[in-house]
């Protein structure tokens, strides 16, 4: 049997995740780990989970991307330690392949503490 986490815990446990990432940023990374475009996150980057989700407020776009690969994503705090991190194949994206000078934005970004 799974450990499962009632609804004011996964609350805890999302809001936990946002408070770290107040300030912070999502940085598009290569395989190399090499910074494709980062893009800043709000001050108050999170509002309060509901049912376990932190959705952000609105993040500000990269209008200058360093520009390469794109093979993971590393969302940090505003000190560059990674919190949260993912492949490539977890997002919805254009395209992978980025120019440098090209801009990047994040239409929306939403993380779920697990039941």
């Amino acid at each position: 049997m799974s450990a499962t986490h009632p609804t004011a815990t996964r609350n805890l446990l999302a809001d936990a995740i946002g408070d770290q990432l107040d300030s912070g940023k999502i940085e598009f990374q290569t395989s190399g780990d090499a910074e494709v475009a980062t893009c800043p996150l709000n001050a108050a980057a999170f509002p309060s989970a509901i049912a376990g989700v932190i959705t952000a407020a609105a993040i500000t776009s990269d209008t200058n991307a360093t520009g390469g690969t794109i093979a993971k994503v590393s969302v940090q705090t505003s000190g560059s330690a990674e919190v949260v991190a993912f492949p490539v194949a977890d997002i919805v994206i254009s395209s992978a392949i980025i120019t440098a000078g090209d801009e990047v934005g994040v239409d929306s970004f939403t993380y779920a503490a697990s039941l």
